[in-house]
């Protein structure tokens, strides 16, 4: 068996110039060597690309040595990154999950600008694919989220492209096991309390009970779901400039429009917008809440829906509130979105970096951690900080992590409360959270000082 005949090679060509993304692990291992094996026939130059984000302490270090002796061994170029990503979290008020990515695109995208390649590859598969679908359908995505990971990303200058994603994750493993090629794991993917690794260890195995081949299901819907949403930009692009206008409709045929900064409004035709089937109308009204930068959710769409139909409310006109700051209006010929520009913006406390072993202060309360004996000397900052959008912990002699939301309710914690209640996160997860008791596997203490 050899996994460079199930390269997608559509976008491979004589001359171009490759840097294969690795991280270790065996997936991009496995592209590597794939691509090392189909290179000298279609004739494109291959590159190693490796980003050591800053944390893991030792193993990284271990990861990049591992990937740097791996390209000196197959001769190839090799390009090493560093990113300070903990730091990176803290400023941008991310996970260390989605400040992770973020950089290692960055790079990415910076490598292709810089003229040093002309394409990135990276081993997202078909499994990868399954659980990025999933994960957006348990998050309540719309259609266009469901074509899950592009097979071609292009950017300003090359692309970023996914060989395998027609490939499964135990086909990899099997092939570098037959060559004999070693790879690297990385112990925090197993790590259950990320939503990701749940649904990879947990639902998709349960699934595939029900259908042995759910992976491949799931990789299909992105494909057609890719191409729904392609056909829909274009329709929705004949529509739009027409359609959705600035402003409000003044007397002469005029549009008057705000000039304060963070404020804006846009106008549909009432009867136009009826006109349409509902699948059309859904969409333009998600749109010309982006073109204020604002989201809408399903709910918050059906409301519109229901804001567009003829037997509307007492009489003609109306207004509701759909979030904090936009507005809907409806008039006797049109349906306007407002963004206001006066509601306060809520400032969440800053995080506080606190070093292994140290102390820090914040959110009212004062930690100090402690190496547990046998750790090793160096491992990454935990950050003190408030709550988040998404956060969950598990508790003692419980299963599974739980939304914080739960969590405030079992510990009795007020509304008012909530948005400031200190939580310590370590690599990614919440290991530590005020009143309630967290089950944490660390190689550290924690003691709440007085």
């Amino acid at each position: 068996m050899t996994l460079a005949l199930k390269i997608d090679r559509k976008q491979l060509r004589a001359g171009m110039r490759v840097a294969v993304a690795v991280s270790g692990g065996a997936d991009s291992v496995g592209l590597l060597r794939a691509l090392v094996g189909c290179a000298p026939e279609i004739g494109f130059v291959l590159a190693v690309a490796h980003v050591h984000h800053g944390i893991r302490g030792g193993a990284a270090d271990a990861d990049a040595e591992f990937v740097a002796e791996l390209a000196e061994g197959l001769g190839l170029e090799f390009y090493l990154h560093r990113a300070d990503t903990p730091g990176v979290a803290l400023k941008q008020k991310q996970t260390l999950e989605e400040a992770g990515r973020h950089l290692r695109y960055a790079w990415f995208r910076a490598l292709l600008a810089e003229g040093k390649v002309d394409a990135v590859g990276t081993a997202h598969t078909v499994d990868d694919q399954a659980e990025t679908v999933l994960h957006r359908l348990v998050r309540g995505a719309w259609t266009e989220g469901l074509g899950g990971i592009h097979p071609v990303v292009s950017c300003a200058r090359g692309v970023i492209m996914r060989p395998f994603l027609g490939t499964r994750r135990g086909e990899i493993r099997a092939w570098l096991d037959e060559i004999g090629q070693a790879w690297r794991e990385d112990a925090s993917n197993e790590d259950t309390t990320h939503t990701r690794n749940r649904i990879r260890h947990e639902l998709l195995p349960r699934l595939a009970e029900f259908n042995p081949r759910i992976a491949e299901q799931f990789a299909h819907m992105a494909t057609i779901a890719r191409d729904e949403e392609s056909w829909w930009e274009a329709e929705l692009a004949k529509v739009l400039p027409s359609l959705v206008l600035p402003g409000r409709a003044v007397r002469g045929g005029g549009r008057s429009v705000s000039t304060r900064p963070g404020e804006g409004s846009v106008g549909m035709e009432l009867e136009r917008l009826r006109g349409l089937a509902p699948a059309m109308r859904r969409r333009v009204l998600r749109a010309a809440a982006e073109q204020l930068g604002c989201g809408l959710n399903f709910e918050q769409t059906e409301r519109l829906m229901g804001m567009c139909a003829p037997d509307f409310g007492p009489g003609a006109a109306g207004k509701e509130q759909l979030a904090a700051e936009l507005w809907a209006e409806r008039t006797a010929r049109e349906l306007r979105l407002v963004r206001s520009a006066t509601r306060r913006e809520y400032v969440a406390p800053e995080p506080v970096v606190v070093m292994i072993p140290g102390e820090g202060t914040g959110m009212g309360v004062s930690l100090r951690l402690a190496l547990t004996s046998g750790a090793r000397p160096e491992i990454a900052a935990a950050i003190l900080r408030a709550p988040r959008a998404g956060d969950r912990v598990r508790l003692r002699y419980s299963r599974g992590a739980k939304p914080l939301k739960e969590i405030f309710s079992r510990i009795n914690v007020d509304a008012e409360a909530r948005s400031t209640w200190p939580v310590l996160e370590w690599e990614g997860r919440i290991v530590w959270m005020k009143g309630a008791a967290v089950e944490a596997d660390i190689p550290f203490a924690i003691e709440l000082l007085e």
